[in-house]
């Protein structure tokens, strides 16, 4: 039913389904089987952790792992003691029925209801296809607060069989969560480096690959539970140290093996949680307190929104890209909590908790209002606020190349700079890794094969089973290259080309070249601090020249500015003739005009570009006369030029041009002398003239 199961999560129908059954059996008179905490930490548990550690996205994962540790490991702390506190405060106050638990057994409630589930996230996160930055922060919180779960679960259990906690007990259980947590993921290391190391030698015996995938991660998680570690961070650290080494030992059949047996087995294991937390519910023995019930559920939500409140407030000064409101609610409202709160519940001992049935009754109202109310609600909330949805593209070579060289481009830039950040310590990780790790643990050949041409035959293997599975053999697009093609087609190798061998004495000589040349930028350099830069002894001196060159430079464009004025702009000798050509007879020469402006205009010569001059333009007033009314209103006169007679030379030849007074008239135009700037206040006549 497509239109239900798209408004209501799988994990909400799962456990109604369980109701459903549990009712059922118990109608019939028989009794309902309960979720025994051993058949859920031992079976159903190991194979949904191992296939999200397995496929967990690396790259995301490590850049927000600081985001993820501090919600996972201050966030659940806070949680656990926020609430039972609270809780221990609820039970003084709530009356006789509530007087007898003690703060241990408050605080031990608090650390199982605390924890985000990380079965409940993957069922409800991964229907709404929330973007990367969220699912991977709330999803890894989920993942790494089982070492804090672990931690204070048995720390509380042990301390409640105690007569009296010292100051020792709480250091050495405040040093137990290092351990747990570091012990666990050393052990899903050696497990790892040894699920590698055994796939080396595999290739005679293809059929059994995927065996020591399982084997060697199942091993993990008993090896790290026996020793009382954290056996979640046991498993994911295998998976994730096992996976490039394995993947590129073994076959390709293998892997999809791989593949689909962890998604098909933890898909069960989902399924028979959830149903099991249905026929749990009906079958279990409960002992409802409304004070407690109610007051357990407001608290977790409250606790819950304060922590990520503030946390994220504290996150957001280190990070660059910013959690948003919007972030901080999903954050918030995606805390679920699961079946593990519930076997952990469930593992309580009667003869320490008389008030076991009362803890079970609050934790499956919890799991339940967080399941149904947060899950169901959750994707229409992110429709709603129009939160980031996650982008199925897939990944190309170009896209490859650009991550690749801006992860370079930014490990030089913090090598000059002299700061040694994540990118750095990513950067020799990787040499470390390529040096003498993959030696180690690949064989043959694809050892020393760099990361980009893996990655580019992984993308050509799975473009050419897309195209067999496509049926579009016979018809290959141009856009296929030559690889695919072989890939389904194999033939035969041509023959390597064989490169010229340099000689020891030349390749040492070029490598003397190049360490004398090259910057090296791999030695420690001091970091950048204006503060401690030696002063330069020239410094000053410098200083002091550009100053007295910007102070010239500006008186000097002061005075252009006091004694230029911009001229009137004199018609081009084209624009000239054009004119007389158009209308001779406004230019003819009139009667009394000696002293009106005059231009000459030589028609005999129109080609050359010194046919019109400026003869004598004298502006009204500068002649030292009053401008007559007949002077107003004829304004410029042009006079043709007369034709020189021959044997004179036009050159030299004094002519109007060079009379005293239109030099004098073409200096006043030119240079009105100058004039200083009225100051504010100050009017533009002075007094006295």
């Amino acid at each position: 039913i497509p239109s239900v199961s798209s408004i209501v999560p799988e994990s909400c129908l799962l456990i109604v389904v369980g109701l459903l059954v549990g009712g059922l059996i118990k109608g019939v008179g028989e009794k309902p089987p309960i979720l025994k905490s051993d058949i859920f930490f031992l079976f159903l548990l190991p194979p949904i952790i191992l296939d999200a550690g397995y496929f967990l996205p690396l790259r995301p994962f490590t850049e927000n792992l600081g985001t993820i540790l501090i919600f996972a490991v201050v966030g659940t702390l806070w949680n656990a003691f926020f609430l039972g506190g609270l809780m221990y405060a609820v039970c003084q106050l709530g009356g006789p029925g509530l007087n007898h638990i003690g703060l241990l057994a408050n605080l031990l409630f608090g650390s199982i209801i605390s924890a985000v589930d990380p079965v409940a996230v993957l069922a409800v996160f991964e229907e709404i296809h929330i973007n990367e930055l969220l699912h991977i922060l709330v999803f890894g919180e989920s993942l790494l607060n089982d070492a804090v779960t672990v931690v204070l679960y048995h720390l509380f259990e042990e301390f409640a069989s105690f007569e009296q906690v010292t100051i020792l007990d709480i250091i050495l259980g405040f040093l137990s969560f290092f351990v747990v947590s570091l012990g666990g993921v050393l052990v899903g290391v050696i497990y790892g480096v040894i699920a590698a190391f055994t796939s080396r030698f595999t290739s005679h015996i293809r059929v059994i690959e995927p065996l020591f995938v399982f084997l060697y991660s199942y091993m993990a998680y008993l090896s790290a539970e026996l020793f009382h570690l954290s056996g979640i961070m046991a498993l994911i650290a295998a998976g994730v140290v096992m996976r490039p080494y394995v993947e590129a030992n073994i076959s390709h059949k293998s892997h999809t093996t791989i593949k689909y047996f962890l998604k098909m087995w933890s898909s069960v294991s989902e399924t028979l949680i959830f149903i099991f937390l249905g026929v749990s519910t009906v079958a279990g023995h409960h002992y409802w307190n409304w004070t407690f019930v109610i007051s357990t559920l407001f608290f977790c939500l409250i606790a819950r929104v304060l922590g990520v409140l503030v946390l994220t407030w504290f996150i957001n000064k280190f990070r660059i890209v910013k959690l948003t409101p919007k972030d901080q609610f999903i954050i918030a409202y995606g805390g679920l909590r699961g079946a593990i709160a519930f076997s952990l519940g469930y593992l309580l001992d009667y003869h320490h908790f008389d008030m076991r049935d009362m803890f079970l009754t609050a934790i499956i109202t919890v799991i339940f209002f967080t399941v149904f109310v947060q899950g169901m609600t959750i994707r229409p909330l992110v429709d709603l606020l129009a939160v980031k949805k996650k982008q199925e593209t897939k990944r190309s070579i170009n896209e490859e190349i650009h991550t690749q060289f801006l992860d370079h481009l930014l490990t030089g830039i913090e090598d000059i700079c002299g700061h040694y950040g994540h990118h750095h310590w990513k950067d020799k990780l990787n040499r470390f890794n390529k040096k003498y790790v993959k030696k180690c643990l690949i064989a043959g050949e694809r050892s020393k094969e760099p990361q980009l041409i893996a990655f580019y035959h992984k993308m050509e293997m799975k473009q050419a089973i897309e195209l067999v599975e496509s049926g579009g053999i016979g018809k290959i697009p141009s856009a296929v290259s030559t690889v695919s093609i072989q890939n389904i087609n194999p033939q035969t190798l041509p023959l390597e080309r064989v490169l010229p061998a340099l000689s020891k004495d030349k390749e040492e000589e070029i490598r003397k070249i190049l360490r004398t040349n090259l910057q090296k930028t791999r030695q420690r350099l001091r970091s950048y601090n204006r503060h401690t830069l030696v002063a330069d002894p020239y410094e000053e001196a410098w200083n002091q020249m550009l100053l007295r060159r910007q102070k010239a430079r500006q008186l000097e464009q002061k005075m252009n500015n006091y004694l230029t004025v911009p001229a009137h702009r004199v018609d081009s000798p084209t624009m000239s003739r054009a004119r007389i050509g158009s209308d001779p007879l406004a230019y003819e020469p009139k009667e009394d005009s000696e002293n009106l402006p005059i231009i000459t205009i030589d028609p005999a010569s129109p080609q050359s570009p010194e046919s019109a001059e400026l003869g004598s333009e004298e502006p009204k007033g500068c002649s030292g006369l009053p401008p007559s009314p007949e002077e107003e209103e004829e304004g410029l006169v042009m006079r043709v030029k007369e034709p020189s007679s021959p044997g004179t030379d036009d050159v030299f030849t004094p002519g109007n041009s060079d009379s005293p007074s239109t030099q004098r008239m073409l200096r006043c135009l030119s240079d009105p002398g100058p004039r200083p700037e009225p100051e504010e206040g100050e009017p533009f006549i002075p007094k006295g003239q």
